[in-house]
């Protein structure tokens, strides 16, 4: 119910905070008298922003398993998938959060991923790869990582932050958008072709933007995931866990679908202007992190 109340309220204030920021610029009478009416574009603008943002974490959980094979493992076949279990169900109780679903998918990357809408109902899945190339303590850290996601609240908080950056980048790409056919297509009646240009190239650019924020911030989240995981499985089998993905440079993460990387365990794309963009830190970094931590 606190996010529910989080989410609504983040809503609410980017709501008022573009209303007033038009309104002190004198924006409001400006679209009004050009046929744009502010009100009904900030609620289009939270309507697809927001609303699309949630809608995607609100189905993530089934997209996961369907996109990557995902077997939730419901009555454990053999001793790994019993350990499995057990594990999740502890980390899970150390951190105060609803027992996850656990599943395996079937992919040779050493990879692994939690999503889910809610702390209490979420999934933790990992990779046939990582269960065959890490070791059981290796694999505890993985699993204390995703289990920290989720009692961090970072699947809501993502999804939060992606919703705010939506609705600006809709909103700001109509209001120039007009402005610029207005001040220089010289359209005076309804919204001409300049309009339907500058919007498509700004929500393309303002979108680029906004991923890099967004991936900032990820990468962010994902130190606290990793102090997590020293909290629930121990420093030294995070640290090591670290150590076995950075010994696999030719494991690619993007093996996991888009919308599921940021959860993921497995390390970002290299250095360069792509690093802007990536969602995990370098390995590099992480590790020293945890080094430095007591």
């Amino acid at each position: 119910m606190t996010r529910v109340l989080l989410f609504l309220g983040t809503n609410f204030a980017v709501l008022l905070v573009l209303a007033v920021v038009a309104s002190v610029l004198g924006l409001d009478q400006y679209l009004n008298q050009n046929g744009l009416n502010l009100g009904m574009l900030l609620a289009f603008s939270a309507l697809f922003g927001f609303g699309g943002a949630f809608f995607s974490l609100a189905i993530s959980k089934w997209m996961a398993l369907k996109s990557t094979g995902a077997r939730v493992i419901e009555q454990p076949r053999n001793a790994a998938e019993n350990w499995l279990k057990q594990t999740v169900a502890r980390q899970a109780r150390q951190a105060g959060i609803g027992m996850p679903d656990v599943a395996i998918y079937d992919s040779p990357d050493m990879n692994a991923f939690a999503t889910g809408a809610k702390r209490d109902k979420a999934l933790v899945a990992v990779s046939t790869g990582l269960l065959e190339q890490m070791s059981q303590d290796e694999v505890e850290a993985v699993l204390g990582h995703e289990v920290a996601h989720i009692a961090n609240g970072d699947m809501i908080t993502m999804t939060l932050l992606q919703g705010v950056l939506n609705t600006f980048v809709m909103f700001l790409a109509r209001v120039i958008g007009t402005i610029i056919d207005r001040a220089v297509f010289r359209n005076e009646r309804g919204v001409g072709i300049g309009y339907f240009v500058t919007v498509i190239v700004l929500q393309i650019l303002l979108g680029i933007a906004a991923s890099a924020i967004v991936a900032w911030f990820s990468r962010r989240r994902e130190f606290r995931a990793d102090a997590g995981s020293a909290h629930l499985a121990g420093k030294r089998k995070m640290i090591e866990a670290l150590q076995r993905l950075q010994g696999r440079r030719d494991n690619v993460p993007g093996q996991l679908p888009e919308q599921l990387q940021t959860f993921g365990i497995a390390p970002s794309m290299g250095a360069s202007l792509r690093a802007v963009f990536a969602t995990h830190p370098p390995l590099e970094q992480r590790i020293a992190a945890l080094q430095r931590a007591n």
